[in-house]
């Protein structure tokens, strides 16, 4: 059984915002014996157990929503508390938290901090941006109610990032957002594209185009290089180098296969994919399946078989091993079991034709710059951890510059 890392969604598709765009809170329509989604102490407890019985690098949990901070923070206590009891000794365990961060509060952000957790934040740019699709569900703006939470992460000494969707408000405005945010010190991006399209097959209002798409990264690129190169990671970009430096594919989207992670819904069910927890893709239920079984599932298998059918006209794009026929949702159909383009494609020809040269220079400087780590007399082969000073030289952590 090859390694694999679990999104969980405890509380579904539950949110207490009601952003336009979000794809997530229909799928509580699969759901529809309650209108309150929240996962058992049963589920988590057989979750958190079976999983860590398997054999992992790094046993690795996504909480992930809807809005995972509806399940209070007593909850995440005693999922701690059976990684513990369930973990061997010497297990490796990594936490990661995605949530809009307005229900954060001083306890939640401290919780966070001492168990390590890496936080993602959603924040689309500023106020003025950040809001058009981004509201309570009265109507309000929840740009101010991020930027709270963002102060308790801060006071806790939280690692977090920021997790930015790129759509119809914010995509013709990539130089203002990242300034934005690096401007307050957010140092660390996620640029995500939004990509929906309504039951007639059209794009929804907020999804952005191809053009849209590669101008936004050919800007934000722009601003970014040379003079932040080594300054503020930028995801999108980091992996990019990985592939380029050292053939790793630090993103699924990356992958040629899309058997990266499944999803454990709220009461147990287990799918391939966030974007695709569908009926027809249900793998088992982790009550009464046990991994081995739903990791060799033929519904599992195929579907992520998918990712390696792209159109025909991929196996002559000097990109595709970049792109890799981009993700399965933005393929048109989403999801085609058969050949199909993204709706993306353009956009990413722009943006890899645009930067590709600046790329390979990038990576060039990061081989050079590990050749010229020399190692202290008798120092193990590892000798730099994740969060130490980079041994190059550049000031940054090992983790943000050559030892990414």
């Amino acid at each position: 059984m090859r390694p694999f890392s679990l999104l969980i969604k405890p509380a579904s598709g539950d949110c207490n915002l009601q952003c336009n765009y979000c794809f997530y809170t229909r799928k509580c329509a699969l759901f529809p014996d309650t209108a309150r989604h929240r996962m058992t102490t049963e589920v988590l407890e057989r979750t958190i157990a079976s999983y860590m019985a398997t054999s992992q690098p790094t046993y690795s949990f996504g909480w992930q929503g809807g809005e995972p901070t509806l399940m209070g923070l007593d909850f995440y206590r005693h999922a701690v508390a059976l990684q513990q009891r369930f973990g061997s000794r010497g297990a490796l365990v990594a936490n990661g938290f995605q949530t809009n961060a307005t229900l954060l509060d001083d306890a939640f952000a401290s919780f966070l901090a001492a168990y390590n957790f890496l936080v993602g934040v959603s924040l689309d740019g500023p106020a003025d941006l950040h809001d058009q699709y981004r509201r309570h569900a009265a109507g309000r703006g929840s740009h101010a109610d991020v930027m709270r939470g963002i102060d308790c992460l801060r006071r806790a000494k939280v690692e977090f990032n920021i997790l930015i969707l790129v759509s119809a408000a914010n995509v013709g405005h990539a130089r203002t957002v990242y300034r934005n945010l690096t401007d307050q010190g957010l140092l660390f991006h996620q640029y995500i594209p939004c990509v929906e399209m309504q039951a007639d097959g059209s794009p929804a209002p907020y999804t952005i185009t191809a053009s849209d798409w590669g101008q936004f990264l050919c800007d934000l690129f722009d601003v970014w290089h040379p003079a932040d190169a080594r300054r503020v990671s930028i995801r999108n970009f980091d992996a990019i180098l990985a592939k380029l430096v050292d053939g790793q594919d630090a993103v699924c989207t990356m992958a040629r296969n899309c058997c990266q992670y499944v999803v454990v819904e709220h009461n147990g069910n287990v799918y391939p994919c966030d974007f695709f927890v569908e009926p027809e893709l249900l793998l088992g239920n982790v009550i009464r399946d046990d991994w081995p079984g739903m990791s060799a599932s033929p519904v599992y298998r195929e579907f992520g078989a998918r990712k390696a059918r792209w159109h025909p006209a991929c196996d002559d794009c000097e990109f595709v091993t970049l792109c890799q026929g981009d993700c399965l949702k933005h393929r048109v159909p989403a999801g085609s079991p058969t050949v199909s383009c993204s709706h993306l494609c353009a956009g990413w020809k722009q943006f890899f034709a645009h930067t590709l040269p600046r790329f390979h220079q990038l990576a060039g400087q990061i081989r050079a710059q590990r050749r010229a780590v020399v190692l202290p007399r008798g120092a193990p082969s590892v000798a730099v951890g994740r969060n130490a000073p980079c041994p190059c030289g550049s000031g940054r952590k090992f983790k943000q510059c050559c030892g990414r």
